[in-house]
């Protein structure tokens, strides 16, 4: 498996397009939602495939890892910023069960891609 271009690597492009649909939800809220968690949830969703772009660009296997555990606490706190969403009425039910379900998708497979980077780096 080979990944000339950052735009190769599936789960940097669901994790890219995760945090512009967050985007799009939070531009539609009110100055105190966007104010409060509305910034916080972007940049943490933004955080998510910042930081697998950050790694995919360092020279050695071990800093590329790295980075990929930086994404990997930027989803659990997305996660935890969904839920805050949900209790406080931001989004719909509905919305939130769609929202999460994206976000595993993007934490399994950031989890093969890690494993994928630490048998490459035993490899080379």
């Amino acid at each position: 498996m080979s990944y000339n271009r950052i735009e190769d690597l599936e789960v940097y492009m669901l994790a890219e397009a995760f945090s512009n649909e967050i985007w799009d939800i939070i531009v539609k809220w009110d100055y105190f939602a966007k104010d409060t968690v509305g910034k916080q949830v972007c940049r943490s969703a933004d955080s998510i495939s910042a930081n697998i772009a950050e790694g995919y660009g360092r020279f050695h296997f071990k800093e590329n890892k790295n980075f990929c555990y930086y994404s990997r606490g930027s989803i659990l706190e997305t996660k935890s910023f969904l839920r805050k969403m949900q209790h406080r009425g931001l989004i719909t039910n509905e919305g939130y069960e769609n929202l999460f379900n994206k976000l595993e998708i993007i934490h399994i497979k950031l989890n093969a891609y890690i494993k994928f980077i630490g048998r490459k780096s035993t490899t080379d």
